[in-house]
């Protein structure tokens, strides 16, 4: 467990910038920052990151939040790995207990996989380098193929001793769960029911994440203590922390030197990103032998949108990688590519040429995509007409998905010359492949609204009613769901799972009836349940105005009270919500709500808490989402003041403002009984009980007078 002292350096220590840069490339939009979200698909930079209030947000998907809640959410870590992540960033010591056996057992999948690869990492390096036939066999392998110790460390190399189990044995002789070694393929159990080695006699490539963790392995195979003569990889399987589609090997190590050239190279194997940082080209990463897919595109595009894929001259190679192409400028991505001497890699051909050399060739032999395709394309149809149609359609397929429409033209200019075509012949076979390519969006956006649209089941009607019937608008279950957008643009739920909980100031769904608590205003009881068709929205909305005072300024005094001793006892925000709360035995409805209120209430008195702090940050993450939107909501309370009348800082009008809210809050309660009370009153059963009706009208009375004194208290303060 991290002590609050050191937690707090952890946040002073966090800058939302550096933190979010790690990951994502910004630009400059005003006071503000921007970049492509790394959290969905985004095409047009919609992940803003504002400095002054150190926090990010996207304005797609709506993640975002403090740096900490940042990398809970990218790296997929919980509240303390994510504290520990920016420990660790900003070379924050941290000191805490051991975990019990027990709290062991409580850690998830992920986290359990990650730690039995972390380990698996340093084990194979220490085989390689602290073992005789480590050294004999993986560390002289990577010597004889010219790298030097220092690419060796940085990738963190490692060896696979040839012995059946080792690693097994290894691995349960530390402790770690047997099914999390086997969940990793770090291990294979066959059908006889014996574990072996997956990477045995091989030498380690590890994959790492963006932020550096071990996710996976690949393994070159060896034959037996020689230099080798089989050029065959192994990967880790597919797991809950590794997926081949997303990782890019060595992109870890080169995110900055992309950023810092603002492009990337693309290559094949891990040899080859190792050869071209020693050759001092750190801007490369490899699709590890696998096709390029979307996933590993956009996480190259975070970084740039300039890339050059880089072949080793081998047609049947280049011919089947033309779809990646097209993904590639599909994406919005800038494409040039470069094609190395026959029989040449990036790593052989390193070997070759002096670091010079090799960087002046990469920069000299870049070609724009367009003409490189149709170099190629030419060559092979040799002047057939059928294979030149065939190749133009190619192109033609190519130039349809750029998205860019200004980059396109240029594109079908530059074409057209190189063909030796009409512009205009061109450029309609593009609009006609780009309409074929919209009118299959519009039937898969179809398909996919045909399957969301049919009726889910009600459970509540199950064995009553037909299946699949829903319920009607007179139904009390259907009364109190509440269909709408949060400001992040997020769906609310339907149906019986719909959230009480609110997602930010303005737009709430409603509480369920169950949740409703008892109310007492001046003295009048309420009965537990709303009517049917009672709508709690507008007190959601006052209530969460309320909320917004306790996260921006609870524990600040708002005035001073005499004490028994005859003299001034200070009263915070959160006591004055509180106490206001308790003369009328009110609680706040949203769960949400609640927690904040009594969590500010338990820590207000520490030295050094305020309430914005401690809520952005809060390791429950529905709680910092919703506190973030409060603290930085951009509405004021400007209605609630005469216009023309110069408006205070919110702080120094904390005596004026808390009770009109809390007046507020009250009335919207009053408000929202009183219909429920009316709609009761139409209500045949009702109109048949004498007896009930006229408690009914007793209490609409008593709601009534609540009402006007209310309405008085609020039209009579005035606000300067």
């Amino acid at each position: 467990m991290i002590d609050r002292q050191t937690v707090d350096r952890i946040l002073d220590a966090a800058n939302i910038v550096d933190v979010v840069s790690d990951f994502v490339t910004l630009k400059r939009a005003g006071a503000n920052l921007k970049g492509l979200c790394p959290f969905h698909d985004d095409r047009t930079p919609s992940f803003m990151v504002s400095p002054s209030k150190n926090i990010c947000k996207c304005f797609a998907c709506g993640k975002g939040g403090t740096p900490v809640h940042f990398i809970m959410e990218h790296e997929q870590l919980t509240y303390p790995e994510a504290l520990r992540y920016l420990a660790k960033k900003y070379h924050i010591e941290v000191q805490e207990r051991e975990l019990t056996d027990e709290e062991k057992l409580e850690q998830s999948e992920r986290e359990s996989l990650f730690v039995v690869n972390e380990w698996a990492n340093e084990w194979f390096q220490r085989q390689m380098n602290e073992t005789v036939d480590g050294r004999a066999v993986g560390l002289a392998y990577f010597r004889q193929r010219g790298f030097r110790d220092d690419i060796i460390k940085r990738f963190q190399l490692g060896f696979c001793p040839d012995k059946y189990d080792a690693q097994w044995q290894a691995a349960k002789a530390e402790g770690f769960n047997e099914d999390y070694i086997l969940k990793t393929g770090l291990c294979i159990r066959n059908e006889a029911g014996r574990t072996y080695d997956r990477f045995r006699n091989r030498v380690i490539f590890p994959i790492h994440t963006l932020s550096g963790k071990v996710v996976g392995f690949g393994g070159r195979v060896l034959d037996s203590r020689t230099k080798g003569v089989n050029i065959k990889y192994q990967n880790s399987p597919e797991n809950a922390i590794y997926s081949k589609r997303r990782e890019l090997y060595g992109l870890f190590f080169a995110k900055k030197a992309i950023v810092r050239e603002d492009l990337c190279y693309l290559v094949e194997g891990y040899t080859d990103v190792m050869a071209m940082h020693q050759m001092g080209v750190e801007n490369v990463v490899a699709s590890s032998g696998t096709a390029l897919t979307n996933e590993q595109i956009r996480a190259i595009h975070r970084f740039t949108e300039n890339i050059v894929v880089i072949y080793d001259g081998d047609a049947a190679g280049i011919k089947a990688s033309q779809r990646g192409i097209d993904m590639l400028l599909a994406e919005g991505m800038s494409v040039r590519l470069l094609l190395l001497p026959d029989g040449d890699d990036p790593d052989s051909f390193a070997r070759k040429h002096t670091a010079t050399e090799y960087q002046s060739y990469l920069k000299e032999h870049q070609v724009d995509f367009i003409r490189f395709k149709t170099d190629l394309l030419l060559n092979e149809a040799q002047g057939d007409p059928i294979r030149l149609s065939r190749l133009v359609n190619n192109i033609v397929d190519s130039l349809a998905v750029i998205p860019d429409e200004i980059t396109r033209t240029f594109y079908i200019k530059e074409t057209s010359q190189m063909l030796a075509l009409s512009e205009s012949i061109i450029t309609n076979a593009v609009a006609k492949q780009r309409q074929r390519m919209r009118e299959e969006r519009q039937r898969e956006r179809e398909r996919q609204r045909a399957s969301a649209e049919r009726p889910i089941p009600n459970p509540s009607l199950q064995g009553g009613g037909e299946t699949g019937e829903q319920p009607t608008s007179q139904s009390p279950d259907s009364s109190a769901i509440h269909q709408g957008r949060d400001e992040a643009g997020v769906q609310q739920g339907h149906g019986e799972e719909a959230s009480s909980e609110p997602a930010a100031v303005g737009s709430f769904p409603s509480q369920r009836d169950s949740d409703v608590d008892p109310l007492s205003l001046a003295g009048a009881d309420v009965s537990k349940r709303p009517a049917a068709g009672a709508s709690p929205s507008l007190v959601l909305q006052t209530e969460a105005l309320l909320v917004q005072m306790i996260v921006r300024h609870g524990e600040k005094v708002m005035c001073e009270l005499p004490d028994e001793q005859g003299g001034q006892r200070p009263l915070t925000v959160v006591e004055f919500v509180q106490y206001a709360l308790a003369q009328d035995n009110l609680e706040l409805r949203a769960p949400l709500h609640r927690q904040i209120l009594d969590e500010a209430l338990q820590h207000f008195r520490e030295e050094g808490f305020r309430c914005a702090r401690y809520f952005e940050n809060h390791p429950d993450l529905p709680v910092a989402e919703l506190a973030t939107e409060l603290a930085h909501d951009s509405e004021t309370l400007s209605r609630i003041h005469e216009k023309g009348i110069p408006v205070k800082p919110e702080e120094e009008r904390l005596m004026e403002l808390l009770p009109h809210l809390i007046a507020d809050y009250k009335l919207a309660l009053v408000d929202d009984e009183l219909k429920g009370l009316m709609q009761q009153m139409r209500d045949p059963v009702v109109l048949a009980d004498k007896d009930a009706y006229i408690n009914l009208i007793q209490r609409y009375q008593e709601l009534k007078q609540v009402q006007g004194e209310l309405g008085r208290l609020r039209g009579d303060r005035v606000f300067a």
